[in-house]
């Protein structure tokens, strides 16, 4: 592998740190240990899965297609552009199975199928709790999201929460979920409330840590059940994500 040489100032206390970890076996250079503790660094903010939560009366949307081109596909296609490196889909058995593995056989990415009879998205989400082991990215299977999922990414990545929200603002909000913003912070979600003082709704997309399962107990629903208890621990960050979107539902 080719290799540059850069100049770079370090702090003095950070480099005495750096040297210590030199240990003329595993890690031989100052230079050997910068470059490894900042991959090391780079690998633990990067986000290589996603989950995408299909229901079982949605595959028919999921295959259908957005300018010109099927839902799935196109939902795959933007994970793979974002570094995204696996894709479970986790879903109900149905007669459109046989369809959507033809759909996954077009992808550039390692995409499997989890068939999960979940009464709601948290339900469906924890099925694939044993497959992930690193940050993750959750989208909902019946919206299109075209935004720089990276820049949402280092939004999470800098925040040190639990999760990240991505949202943008409707006129009409009767249909989504809606956040109260203190800054980035989330400090209220309530999904379709009757009475509502914002236009900032829920975008469909989200990224986590995988310690969010501890917090899955007695959880059916993401956006009733998950997110309102993330918004009162202060563990939710709202992102807006500025780009294309789509409910392919309504």
């Amino acid at each position: 592998m080719t290799k540059s040489k850069i100049a770079i100032s370090v702090d003095n206390a950070l480099l005495r740190l750096v040297d210590s970890k030199v240990d003329g076996s595993v890690i031989r250079s100052r230079s050997q240990a910068i470059e490894y503790f900042l991959k090391k660094g780079l690998q633990e903010q990067s986000v290589s899965t996603a989950v995408l939560l299909l229901k079982g009366e949605h595959q028919e949307l999921a295959l259908k297609e957005i300018k010109g081109t099927p839902l799935l596909r196109q939902q795959i296609e933007f994970f793979a552009s974002h570094g995204i490196k696996t894709a479970y889909i986790v879903t109900q058995h149905t007669k459109n199975m046989n369809n959507l593995i033809s759909e996954i056989s077009y992808a550039k990415i390692n995409v499997e199928i989890i068939e999960n009879q979940a009464k709601g998205n948290a339900e469906a989400l924890f099925a694939a709790r044993d497959r992930i082991s690193g940050n993750f990215v959750v989208m909902s299977g019946d919206t299109y999201n075209n935004f720089n999922l990276l820049k949402m990414a280092k939004k999470y990545a800098d925040s040190d929460k639990l999760a990240t929200m991505g949202l943008m603002t409707r006129e009409k909000t009767s249909q989504y979920g809606t956040a109260i913003l203190d800054g980035d912070l989330i400090v209220d979600f309530q999904e379709k409330p009757k009475h509502y003082s914002t236009n900032i709704v829920n975008a469909g997309i989200y990224i986590f840590k995988p310690e969010i399962f501890e917090l899955f107990e007695d959880s059916v629903s993401l956006e009733k059940d998950l997110f309102p208890r993330l918004a009162r621990l202060k563990q939710l960050v709202g992102f807006f994500t500025y780009g294309e979107y789509l409910h392919a539902a309504e």
